[in-house]
């Protein structure tokens, strides 16, 4: 038998995101967005033909901890009066009567979640007649459905409780929980269910739902027997790392089947013997849900012999290690790939192909033809000149400038004296908005339809009146929009050698939002300055200082596709001597602030504890080494968002950097706390407008939010700024918003 987890949502040529996109402006019905969804849901069902199941309910309009948390009635107070999808997208994005939930990433992905909302005051209520009716609409179609869900514990896990024990809070939402299953259960005679329960594999380090673990252990035997107890053909899936602690318990369960991810969980290999004396059947996740390399198949066979050596065959099914919504689409059509590199490349419906003909050849049907191509493919890669160069590496290995020559206090007295600044100095963090004109511009001029010259002067028209509009409302420190850049990482990657990039190898990152991840395939290097003449062009416009920005090594790598036949650390080695030579440049061209925006740091984070050290070690010194270039009256800001840094805070401090702007909009004071608590020293914008909703923030709840924000620390650490880039909102909500942040701290700074 042959699964996956789950397929790529957004749709080939992102049908999805144009489709909500046009929705949310009023332009189509609902209707007609639930038209495209149906379309797509059934072409994803068609490229899963050859499974022994295709996946029902993976499919989103935004996130699926959304769409569980809205089948459950978990509705925050403020949006308990809106129904239908008008309630569903104002958890999601906000709304007039109130903020939107809270966004955050997905384990250790590039993916978003919305934090559900849970309180002992709600009355949870579950509705399956969505998940019900993808069920029919897949068997309508001749398909063999399997229904995708998340686990209760990963669910519960993963929400915000705004009051209420988390044992009573848990108990209600588990009842409700209860009554969906019961709701399926009724649809078919035996309803084959993969549950989802990535929580498990960060083992009982992190708590389940505020319980012991004994008592967390007895909660998940229950839960599960209940579940298997209704009739269900349940799987228990967890990834992203392996989960022995957690597969001992699953194992004493009545439920029919246990998903493994054997990529990145290398040691669930020491699960099998107590598997192999159960009688459970094993989903082995040995093809890679996350990145984009061809599998080598023969070394997939040798893995899979090894299960084989404890589990009949029969009860092996071969899998892919997570769902596969991590990665693109697929490579039919793509051109811009050189075509040698491209072969070296599996996106989703070639991760099928990959799993069924494993599949056939472990069980002894194999197709010798497809495994000899395979061979051919990873050896042509293996011994590819495109793929090493002796001199980056001997750079690598010689450098030695690792961190800033002078100490934080040193600098910001340096600083200060240069800068002088008001209290509560105001910036954004780098982005404008991406208009509808500029993405034109740049693509006309990617497909030679204008001069070069024409687009610069574009480029700068728009530079300029961006740099005029931030004069005009009185921002402090200016930034240039960014309007040559189409994503962050894959700007600075187009000018670095070792990278490629796709014309539609698309992933969803939240709702609509789609990123196509640069692709590390070789040794990287920058053959020339990458932002000096836009942001020189920049500071000639204006007095006041303009920042430089740069996206920081550890992001540029955790928002890539990374090559696998070099470590990460390695990888983002050669990435951080890039950012160094960059902000060398800007500095000697006179920009006296430059930012490295380190949005992804806390994301590559491994799961398990006993991993993070090491983690942290190399991402750290990758850091220190791309900025310790810099001279002392050179202040260096980075940002970061959707992290709680309770637990990173001494890794934050000892990035070094002179500011660090966060996002706190949505979660208040709560992630601010620590800073105070620990005794942070450096300085700190927190995020005061949420950029992630189309809310207009007044000067009145400004006022409010930045005053709540010295209460916290004192006025001199603090800077005031969106929480990030302004890039995928529109002027409209942009000039009002800002214009609101700076007249509030005009306010703030006259009552002090």
């Amino acid at each position: 038998m042959s699964s996956i987890l789950g397929f790529p949502r957004i749709g080939k040529n992102r049908e999805l995101k144009k489709a909500l996109e046009s929705f949310w402006g009023e332009k189509c019905s609902q209707s007609e967005l639930e038209d495209v969804a149906k379309t797509l849901r059934a072409k994803h069902w068609e490229a899963q033909k050859e499974l022994s199941h295709v996946c029902v309910n993976d499919f989103s309009l935004y996130d699926n901890v959304l769409d569980l948390a809205y089948a459950l009635s978990c509705k925050p107070a403020r949006f308990k009066h809106l129904s239908g999808l008008e309630g569903y997208f104002a958890m999601a994005r906000g709304h007039k009567d109130g903020v939107a939930c809270e966004m955050t990433k997905w384990f250790n992905t590039n993916y978003h979640y919305v934090v559900p909302e849970l309180s002992i005051d709600d009355e949870y209520k579950a509705d399956a007649s969505g998940i019900i009716a993808q069920y029919n609409e897949a068997k309508s179609l001749g398909f063999s459905p399997k229904i995708q869900l998340l686990g209760v514990f990963t669910f519960f896990a993963l929400s915000k409780i705004n009051k209420g024990a988390p044992q009573a809070v848990f108990d209600k939402i588990k009842s409700a929980y209860f009554d969906l299953i019961s709701q399926i259960a009724k649809v078919d005679s035996e309803v084959l269910i993969e549950f989802s329960e990535p929580i498990f594999a960060k083992g009982f380090d992190a708590s389940l739902f505020g319980l012991e673990c004994k008592e967390a252990s007895s909660a998940i035997e229950c839960v599960y027997n209940d579940i298997a107890s209704k009739g269900i053909k349940a799987i228990v899936s967890t990834f992203f790392e392996h989960s022995n602690e957690l597969t001992a318990i699953l194992l004493r369960t009545n439920i029919y089947g246990i998903g493994l991810d054997f990529v990145a969980g290398e040691k669930n290999i020491q699960s099998l013997e107590a598997i192999a004396k159960s009688d459970k059947v094993l989903y082995a996740g040995v093809i890679d849900g996350r990145n984009i390399w061809v599998a080598d198949l023969e070394s997939k066979l040798a893995l899979l012999d090894s299960i084989h050596k404890f589990i009949p065959k029969e009860r092996i099914v071969v899998s892919a290690s997570c769902s596969l919504l991590h990665v693109p689409f697929s490579k039919d059509g793509e051109e811009k790939i050189e075509s040698e590199i491209l072969s070296w490349l599996s996106f989703a419906t070639d991760k099928i192909k990959e799993i069924c003909a494993l599949e056939s050849i472990f069980q002894g049907r194999g197709d010798d033809g497809f495994l000899q191509e395979n061979k051919r493919i990873n050896l042509s890669r293996k011994n590819s000149d495109k793929t090493n160069n002796k001199a980056v590496r001997e750079r690598v290995k010689n450098y030695t400038q690792k961190s800033r020559a002078e100490s934080f206090q040193e600098r910001i007295k340096i600083q200060k004296a240069s800068f002088n600044f008001p209290i509560l100095p105001t910036t954004t963090i780098g982005s404008f908005p991406q208009t509808a004109q500029i993405r034109k511009l740049r693509l006309e001029y990617k497909k030679g339809e204008v001069s070069k010259a024409e687009y610069e002067e574009g480029i700068k028209d728009y530079i300029r009146d961006c740099v005029k509009f931030q004069e005009e409302i009185g921002i402090d420190v200016l930034v240039h929009g960014e309007p040559e850049r189409n994503d962050m990482v894959e700007y600075f990657g187009e000018q670095l050698e070792g990278f490629t990039f796709s014309a539609n190898a698309w992933v969803q990152s939240y709702g609509s939002r789609c990123v196509k991840p640069p692709i590390i395939f070789g040794d990287i290097h920058r053959p020339k300055p990458m932002t000096i003449d836009w942001i020189s062009f920049a500071q000639s416009l204006t007095n006041k200082v303009m920042k430089g920005m740069l996206t920081g090594p550890v992001t540029i790598l955790n928002w890539s596709f990374v090559r696998d036949d070099l470590s990460r650390s390695a990888v983002c080695e050669q990435i951080a001597l890039c950012i160094a030579d960059e902000i060398d440049d800007l500095q000697k061209a006179g920009i006296k602030i430059i930012q490295v925006d380190e949005a992804a740091f806390k994301e590559g984070y491994p799961l398990r504890a006993e991993n993070i050290k090491a983690y942290e070690e190399w991402a750290l010194a990758c850091f220190k080494t791309s900025t310790a270039i810099s001279w002392a009256q050179t202040q260096i800001h980075t940002h970061m968002c959707y992290s709680d840094f309770n637990d990173i805070i001494k890794t934050i401090e000892a990035l070094d950097a002179d500011v660090i702007s966060i996002e706190t909009a949505r979660s208040g004071n709560k992630l601010l706390k620590i800073f105070k608590e620990v005794g942070y020293t450096h300085e700190v914008g927190p995020g005061v407008y949420d950029i992630h909703s189309p809310r207009i923030p007044s000067v009145e709840e400004l006022e409010k939010q930045i005053k709540a924000l010295l209460e916290v620390l004192p006025k001199e650490q603090l800077w005031i700024n969106p929480d990030c880039g302004l890039k995928t909102r529109k002027w409209e909500e942009v000039k009002p918003s800002l214009a609101n942040i700076v007249q509030a701290v005009k306010k703030v700074r006259a009552s002090l």
